[in-house]
């Protein structure tokens, strides 16, 4: 069953749906994979082999002759352990919570299940799910498959890791100012942190929703960018309780040809690597090739929106009035530069994955994150490059908000040139 460890869920949703494939082999295949990696890694804290094998052994039954099956049908999924999960513990990585058991879902929990999806474990994450630090007291830290000794990234860096040593093909994760997006970036996977408002975080530990926090997206998790897409569809819309999600639709993408494209290597508080900075150059070539206008520029005001993200965390003395005038004006700038471009490109981090406990140096790493973290715009990381360590190397597509199928869209065009997620040889 190699062959399905590795493959997209796409195509795995198409196999089962063919009956080429029977969800109970794909879902057996995956967590007996999980058991061979997850020792080494402390990616899963929960899993649900028993269920999981039970459900797809059903998922198989109404699979029959001209049945209309969901998007996902049969495919398993994990998810970080902040969202509820009915039947199964979810902590947020916190020993007070270690008995809770909700009895019903999260919106995005609920979604991939009704869209034929089987859970088949929770993801590690430090306590309350929200950190610059991936590790859990309760439970320890997460290994990056790629380098056991090295830190797989923030927050959702149980899923990340998990999802690229093979042991799901997708994920359910939450950014608040690169928690997504920084595994994703570390492991060498492909994520999005959706546009502000077009995922529901109902039933997300730590997450308020509404207007309350409009940094805090929840966003899929996956080894193609293809399947983030698929994703999408399944996760948008409104569930009658977050108030701040909208009505839109987001997967109607444009060509490719003459958008114009921004990129930058550096943004003037954490400077890159060489190998960074060659990947992010990398990438806009395979943007040029592609048929977008592309030029080198970076929008103002991005050390403003690292300010007022410390202000925000207590770390920096702002009033705050004084924090959300600056937040909306560097909203405003983001939208003034966007009216001039359709994406934007740059690192995801200045650096490789660092050493396990180990800040990176000056405490930048999220520098490149959280601008869009403030704006509200669709992320998009794709693997890119490789550094000299043999470590992944992502790049962040930004889009206009609610262009979140265009970010996709030039994401996979650079997945397609530079090849996307590769095998972890630790644990492969």
């Amino acid at each position: 069953m190699r062959d399905v460890i590795g493959a997209p869920a796409g195509w795995l949703a198409r196999k089962i749906a063919a009956r080429e494939l029977s969800s109970v082999e794909v879902v057996r295949a995956h967590l007996e994979h999980i058991h061979t990696v997850n020792p080494r890694l402390n990616a899963v804290v929960f899993a649900t082999a028993e269920s999981a094998i039970k459900e797809a052994r059903a998922a198989d039954r109404r699979n029959k002759p001209k049945s209309v099956l969901g998007r996902l049908h049969g495919v398993p999924f994990t998810a970080k352990d902040i969202f509820n999960t009915a039947g199964l513990p979810t902590t947020a990585g916190l020993r007070m919570l270690r008995s809770r058991i909700p009895d019903h879902d999260a919106t995005v929990v609920a979604r991939m299940r009704r869209a034929g999806a089987i859970l088949i474990g929770k993801t590690n994450c430090p306590p309350g799910g929200s950190d610059e630090d991936g590790w859990s007291p309760a439970r320890g830290g997460t290994r990056n498959p790629y380098d056991i000794n090295r830190s797989p990234g923030v927050t959702s860096s149980g899923e990340a890791a998990i999802i690229a040593a093979g042991g799901s093909p997708l994920g359910i994760a939450s950014d608040s100012g690169g928690s997504i997006r920084l595994p994703a970036h570390y492991c060498g996977v492909a994520a999005l942190k959706p546009t502000a408002g077009l995922i529901p975080v109902t039933g997300a530990y730590g997450l308020a929703g509404g207007v309350t926090d409009t940094r805090s997206q929840v966003g899929p998790m996956a080894r193609y960018v293809s399947d983030l897409r698929i994703a999408l569809r399944v996760l948008a819309g409104p569930d009658g309780i977050d108030s701040g999600v909208v009505p839109v639709r987001a997967w109607r993408s444009p060509r490719l040809e003459g958008l114009h494209v921004a990129w930058y290597a550096d943004d003037g508080m954490a400077r890159p690597t060489s190998a960074v900075a060659a990947t992010v150059k990398a990438a806009a070539r395979a943007l040029s090739q592609a048929g977008c206008i592309v030029t080198e520029e970076r929008p103002p005001s991005l050390g403003d929106a690292y300010q007022v993200t410390l202000a925000f965390w207590g770390r920096k003395h702002m009033s705050h009035e004084r924090m959300y005038e600056r937040w909306d004006a560097f909203r405003s700038t983001v939208l003034r530069f966007m009216s001039r471009f359709d994406l934007v490109l740059s690192p995801v981090a200045p650096d490789i994955a660092p050493l396990l406990r180990l800040k990176p140096a000056g405490n930048h790493q999220l520098s490149y994150t959280v601008p869009y973290s403030l704006s509200g715009n669709p992320c998009v990381v794709v693997r890119a490059g490789t550094s000299p360590e043999n470590l992944p190397i992502g790049v962040q597509v930004v889009a206009r908000n609610f262009q979140d199928a265009m970010a996709l869209k030039a994401a996979r065009a650079i997945e397609r040139s530079l090849g996307g997620w590769r095998p972890a040889s630790v644990v492969g």
